[in-house]
């Protein structure tokens, strides 16, 4: 006895068949992946063996620690105040809710580098030294921030702004019955807020959050401008006393293209594993 098939239980194996007839192995092949892999390789060859450019690595590289260290400093003081900022949007004080939009415009309303040289050589100087005056009178001693600290404090400052928005947009991404479901176990706003809010809207908001350490990476070249020894200003000083500029950057964008590639493939790895059971993975 022949029993006839329904045919939409045919359609979903014809649909799959014609996906695959239409989209070869060749044509979804990350090629972009190979091609970067055979340049960073080819870069490392020239570095290796050529010793102009081994030359230029050892000037560069130290400054690698204080690019990672103020990397890190910056990004720590902005998750802070990109989350207060973030929160602050959202809150039922008109105040706060008014401070917190002013600066997030503010900061996002002026280039990078002009925001540098006005923190580092005026707010800061200023600022520290209001503070110092009470400090010597009251206890006697005083501090000073380095040029590092300043532009770092500058960064930070900077993308707090910018995450700010991430953090406002990832908690507007929970539906309000998330809320209204904590209040009505009894949890005031602020728990509802901490305990079943922000764990939900962490999902939307760590990849993009990924994406601005990556930016505060490659962004602390600019600490360069105020003398700071990172890589970049290694890289000038190399080149300028060498006049080697070919091999000096050459080596400079390897090490950046290592550090950022490495990331990025971290973050594809960290998404991939948070989508997991929006597939139905485990």
């Amino acid at each position: 006895m022949k029993i006839d098939t329904p045919e939409s239980a045919k359609t979903p194996k014809k649909a799959a068949n014609k996906l695959s007839a239409e989209r070869p192995w060749w044509d979804t092949f990350p090629w972009w992946g190979v091609l970067i892999l055979v340049i960073l390789l080819w870069m490392g060859w020239q570095i290796a063996t050529q010793e102009n450019y081994d030359m230029a690595w050892d000037r560069i590289i130290p400054g690698l620690r204080i690019t990672i260290i103020s990397t890190l400093q910056a990004f720590s003081i902005a998750l802070v105040i990109g989350l207060l900022a973030g929160l602050g949007q959202l809150s039922r004080n008109v105040m706060l809710r008014n401070v917190a939009r002013t600066y997030v415009e503010f900061i996002r309303g002026i280039p990078i580098l002009p925001l540098i040289f006005t923190v580092a050589m005026i707010l800061v100087p200023e600022t520290t030294a209001a503070i110092n005056g009470r400090l010597d009178a009251w206890f006697g001693w005083t501090f000073d921030l380095s040029f590092q600290m300043r532009a770092t404090v500058t960064l930070a400052l900077i993308y707090g702004a910018y995450m700010a928005e991430i953090f406002r947009g990832g908690i507007q991404s929970v539906p309000p019955g998330q809320t209204e479901a904590g209040r009505s176990l009894g949890l005031t706003r602020r728990q509802s807020m901490n305990s079943v809010v922000l764990p939900q809207a962490m999902r939307a908001i760590i990849p993009p959050l990924g994406n601005d350490f990556i930016a505060i990476l490659k962004d602390t070249s600019l600490l360069s401008v105020l003398g700071v020894l990172e890589i970049t200003q290694r890289a000038r000083q190399f080149s300028a006393s060498t006049f080697k500029f070919r091999e000096g950057y050459f080596v400079l964008a390897f090490i950046y293209l290592i550090l950022t590639l490495s990331l990025s493939l971290l973050l594809g790895v960290l998404e991939r594993r948070m989508s997991r059971d929006r597939k139905g993975q485990r």
